[in-house]
């Protein structure tokens, strides 16, 4: 990365390394991780001086303000190697800037940049074999911030743990995916802190989406908790809609989270030709599309996946197929982003930056 060093960062290297345990031909998301991790603490109105550590387990007081008052906020990001072994993050700026905008809607000190930057340089450098070659192979980076401090007073924490984890993963395939437009539960309202990457606005869509699991729809297409006649997001992601040949979706909002990867698909589509409308998009909208054959496709959008697409949807009670398309917007666009993210193509955006 493009940094300069300049944080003293504590090294403590693990004895031995579980990489040879690891079947990186089946991994679960989300479920192994690296040899090390990197930690730093908030105490006495600072950050302290940054670890890395062997990857460990927590010791934490009962009553530490997290499990009380829920101040958590995360990232997720994504490191690639190349064909010739060297590694590659996508747009990590984005994300030092959105979780320090999380952590100052919950109340929480924003972490030092160059903490940030050098201490991911640090952890990867030190887990690079981790990181397999390959289109799909990745390794997966959770940055994190909790609060520590002991006490069940409701008021914000003094003290914090920034975390960042590993964990290596393959190409992720939900399988097919159909969701369900919500009528009644919402995941975020106006004036919250929708925006932000923070663990209770995952926590709130859990049951919902198991409601709509028992329907047989995989995900929930959120709606404004005000009306729930606009498209907000879709599960974790964010949502596109394809109308004929132009591509939609909502502006993002304080309900909304301002996805990187959605960021990525806005610039890529346009710079394929493809017209892209930011605006509202009405729930009746998409129906009457749906009816006249004019809906081509829908898709998610976020770290994980990339793209998802959507093959069909069902809103009280009714339910509509996709087309299945051979060219479409979603596979396009993803096939440019992946290029971009493991350096088999030009990146004349800049995005793609190289860990030293």
């Amino acid at each position: 990365m493009e940094k300069d060093t300049v944080v003293n960062i504590k090294i403590e290297k693990a004895e031995t390394s579980k990489i040879n345990e690891v079947d990186f031909s089946n991994l679960s998301f989300g479920s192994v991780f690296t040899d090390h991790m990197f930690i730093c603490d908030f105490k006495n109105g600072s950050w302290q001086e940054p670890t890395i550590i062997p990857y460990q387990k927590l010791s934490m007081d009962p009553s530490a303000k997290v499990f009380h008052y829920g101040q958590a906020v995360f990232e997720g990001m994504k490191a690639y190697k190349d064909d010739q072994d060297e590694v590659w993050l996508f747009r990590p700026d984005e994300n030092f800037h959105r979780i320090n905008k999380s952590s100052a809607r919950l109340a929480m000190p924003e972490f030092p940049e160059e903490y940030f930057f050098d201490g991911l340089n640090q952890l990867l450098k030190l887990d690079k074999q981790w990181i397999k070659k390959g289109f799909g192979n990745s390794l997966y980076i959770r940055p994190f911030v909790i609060a520590t401090e002991t006490g069940v007073s409701a008021s914000p924490s003094t003290e914090y743990k920034f975390i960042i984890i590993c964990s290596p993963a393959q190409a992720y395939y939900a399988g097919e995916v159909r969701v369900k437009i919500a009528d009644h539960y919402s995941r975020s309202a106006s004036g919250g802190f929708g925006f932000a990457k923070a663990a209770g606005n995952y926590a709130g869509q859990f049951y919902p989406t198991s409601l709509a699991n028992k329907e047989g729809f995989q995900q929930v297409i959120w709606t404004d908790s005000n009306t729930h006649e606009y498209l907000e997001e879709a599960g974790t992601m964010n949502v596109f809609f394809r109308i004929g040949d132009k591509l939609i979706t909502c502006p993002t909002s304080d309900r909304i989270l301002d996805g990187v990867t959605r960021k990525s698909v806005i610039q890529v589509a346009k710079d394929l030709g493809i017209q892209v409308d930011i605006r509202p998009i009405k729930v009746v909208e998409i129906i009457e599309a749906a009816k006249n054959n004019q809906l081509k496709e829908i898709f998610g959008s976020g770290t994980a996946a990339v793209i998802n697409p959507i093959l069909g949807f069902g809103y009280k009670g009714d339910k509509w197929e996709l087309p299945k398309l051979e060219d479409s917007y979603a596979s396009t666009i993803k096939n440019t982003i992946l290029g971009i993210q493991y350096n088999t193509i030009e990146d004349k955006y800049g995005w793609r930056v190289k860990v030293d």
